[in-house]
């Protein structure tokens, strides 16, 4: 924060976001690789213990990378770059994902349903473009709100936009039979 935004930057909050606690900032960055730049990245706050980029795999290519499709947080083995924000720069290792599809529930909403964090589930959309996205991760606990979080690019494909409602198809979770 302090090498991109100066030696006392604190975040702006520019607007809340679903999950509890959470928001976008004002401050943005520019984000270099060897073969583009993206400007206008969004911080959201409040600040992490390590740097994460999330891209959708569109804006990936354009600058040259091909990210891991991977959870928040799990960055382990990822490409970085360099981050430009009004007072300097700083280079990341690691730590440009393409972030996997996955669903917020409060604890009530989780138990109302029979789900757990860590649990697997489909979701479907509604309208003239109806999709389902397989292997959607459940992640449930108290900082989680009621929200389904897929990237831009499966957003567009699908019609839908941010607060459209889905349908959430749970998994059995054992086999009925070896033969089904």
């Amino acid at each position: 924060m302090a090498k991109l935004f100066g030696a006392d930057a604190i975040l702006h909050i520019k607007k809340s976001i679903t999950q509890p606690g959470q928001f976008a900032a004002e401050e943005q960055v520019t984000l270099l690789t060897e073969k583009g730049m993206m400007m206008k990245l969004r911080v959201i706050g409040p600040l992490r213990k390590e740097t994460q980029i999330e891209l959708s795999l569109t804006d990936a290519r354009t600058v040259g990378l091909t990210p891991p499709i991977r959870i928040s947080g799990d960055i382990e083995g990822t490409p970085g770059g360099v981050l430009i924000g009004p007072a300097g720069q700083v280079n990341i290792e690691r730590g440009i994902i393409v972030a996997a599809r996955h669903l917020h529930l409060c604890p009530e909403t989780a138990a109302k349903y029979g789900l757990i964090d860590g649990d697997i589930v489909s979701v479907r959309t509604k309208g003239e473009r109806e999709t389902v996205f397989y292997h959607v991760l459940v992640r449930t606990g108290e900082k989680h709100a009621d929200e389904c979080h897929i990237d831009t690019d499966e957003a567009n494909a699908s019609g839908i936009s941010s607060g459209d409602q889905i349908i959430v198809i749970t998994y059995c979770k054992e086999p009925i039979s070896d033969d089904v």
